[in-house]
C-alpha cells in the first residue's frame, strides 16, 4: 500500500503529532508498505540532527507561529500536490489537519484519492487559552476539514464524543501506541535522583510542552509541599514565567530518547496538569515507566488513568486538588509502587506495533468502502 502522510508537524520537532507520525510512517515501512511524509519544514537547530525517517520526507517552506516558534506553519506550495501525485498513492493520511492537512486534503479529493484524518489537537481548547474566545469558530474549521474524510480517527473516548457532538461524521477510536521496551521501571537511576533531590524528596515529575494551555503552574502548590521536589521537562513559550511561578523546581529543558525514559523511570511521580489533551502520550510513558499518575479527569486522561489503581484524577484547573494529590501519593510509598505496578501492566499490550495494525484496519475498510461505491 502506497500512503502519504500529510503532517502538520514532524520531527525533530518534539510534539504529539510528530511523534504519532513518525511512529506510523516506520510501522507502514516495517510491514511493506511504501509511505511518504509530506510536512513543514523546520528551523535548524545547532546540535539538534535531522530525524532519520524510515522514508522520504518532503518538505514544504514554512514560517514560525507568531508568539509561538517551536510551532512552524506550512506556507501555500505546489510541492504537496507533485508529492501525492508522484507517490502514486493509495491512501492520504492526514495527521492533525488545519493547514498543511487542508491542501492535503483538496489534493486527494482532486485526485479521488480516500483520506483519513487524525484528530490530535483540541484546537478549540487552544482558542480559548490563547484568546479568550474562538471555540465556535475553532469547532466550524474542524468539522469542515474532517468532514472532507472518508474517515476520522480520534485518540480517545472523549475526543469521539466532542468530535461527534460537533456534527463530525464517520468518526472511529484509534489510541495511540507507547514503547514499553525504551520506557520501563529498570532504568531507574538512584545517581540521577540524588542530583535531583539531594535529601531524599519524593520527585513529581511533568514532561511536556511549557505554554499556557498545559496550566503547569497548577504545580505552585505542589512545589511547597515538604519533602516534594518537583522536576519539570521541557521547553516552550512559558518557561520564564514558570521559572518565576515555581522558583523551588529544577529545570531540565528539552529531553528525548533514552534520556528522557532514564528521566521519567527516576521520579515517584507523574503530574500532568493540561486539561485540553486529546490524548496525552505523556501519561503512557509514565505508565510504561512504572510511576502514578495524576491527571485532569478530561480529555484523553480519562481512558488512561484508572482513578484509584493507576493513578488520582482531579479536577480540571483546580491547584488545590492537584497540590492534596501529591501531597497523598508523597506520603504513601506502597499506595506509589501498587499505582505504578498496576499501570505498567495495563500498558502492556498497548504497543506501535498493535496500533499500527489497527490503522492498517481502517485504510483497508476505507478502501473497501469507496470500491463498494465505485461498483
Amino acid at each position: 500500500m502506497r500512503v502519504v502522510i500529510v503532517t502538520e508537524s514532524f520531527p525533530p520537532d518534539v510534539n504529539g503529532v510528530a511523534h504519532c507520525a513518525l511512529q506510523t510512517a516506520r510501522h507502514l515501512a516495517a510491514r511493506g508498505h511504501d509511505p511518504l511524509v509530506i510536512a513543514p519544514a523546520t528551523a535548524p537547530v545547532a546540535g539538534r540532527p535531522e530525524t532519520d525517517a524510515p522514508c522520504p520526507v518532503v518538505r514544504v517552506p514554512s514560517l514560525p507561529l507568531p508568539g509561538y516558534p517551536q510551532v512552524r506553519v506550512a506556507l501555500p506550495s505546489r510541492r504537496v500536490a507533485a508529492a501525492v501525485t508522484a507517490h502514486r498513492a493509495d491512501v492520504v493520511h492526514l495527521a492533525s489537519p488545519f493547514v498543511l492537512g487542508v491542501r492535503g486534503m483538496a489534493v486527494a479529493a482532486r485526485l479521488g484519492l480516500p483520506a483519513v484524518a487524525v484528530y490530535q489537537t483540541d484546537l478549540a481548547g487552544y482558542a480559548r487559552t490563547y484568546m479568550g474566545a474562538g471555540e465556535a469558530t475553532a469547532w466550524r474549521r474542524i468539522r469542515t476539514v474532517h468532514s472532507a474524510a472518508d474517515r476520522t480517527l480520534a485518540p480517545s473516548s472523549a475526543a469521539v464524543r466532542d468530535l461527534e457532538e460537533h456534527g463530525v461524521p464517520r468518526v472511529r477510536l484509534w489510541p495511540r501506541g507507547v514503547d514499553t521496551a525504551r520506557f520501563r521501571p529498570q532504568l531507574r537511576d538512584e545517581a540521577l535522583r540524588r542530583e535531583l533531590a539531594p535529601n531524599g524528596e519524593t520527585i513529581v515529575g511533568y514532561v511536556g510542552r511549557l505554554a499556557p494551555e498545559k496550566c503547569v503552574e497548577l504545580l505552585e502548590g505542589a512545589c511547597g509541599l515538604p519533602n516534594v521536589r518537583v522536576v519539570v521537562v521541557g521547553d516552550g513559550p512559558s518557561e520564564a514565567s514558570l521559572r518565576t511561578a515555581l522558583p523551588d523546581a529544577v529545570f531540565l529543558g528539552r529531553r528525548t530518547g533514552d534520556d528522557l525514559a532514564r528521566i521519567f523511570a527516576s521520579f515517584d511521580v507523574f503530574a500532568h496538569t493540561g486539561p485540553y489533551e486529546t490524548f496525552c502520550q505523556t501519561v503512557q510513558e509514565a505508565m510504561a515507566s512504572g510511576l502514578p499518575v495524576i491527571a485532569p479527569a478530561a480529555g484523553g486522561p480519562l481512558d488512561l488513568v484508572d482513578h484509584g489503581r493507576t493513578g488520582l484524577l482531579v479536577p480540571p484547573h483546580d491547584a488545590r486538588e492537584v497540590r492534596d494529590a501529591v501531597a497523598a501519593l508523597a506520603a504513601d510509598p506502597a499506595r506509589r509502587q501498587a499505582y505504578g505496578r498496576t499501570g505498567r501492566d495495563t500498558v502492556e499490550g498497548r504497543t506501535w506495533a498493535a496500533v499500527g495494525d489497527q490503522l492498517l484496519d481502517h485504510y483497508a475498510e476505507v478502501l473497501r468502502e469507496r470500491t463498494a461505491v465505485a461498483a
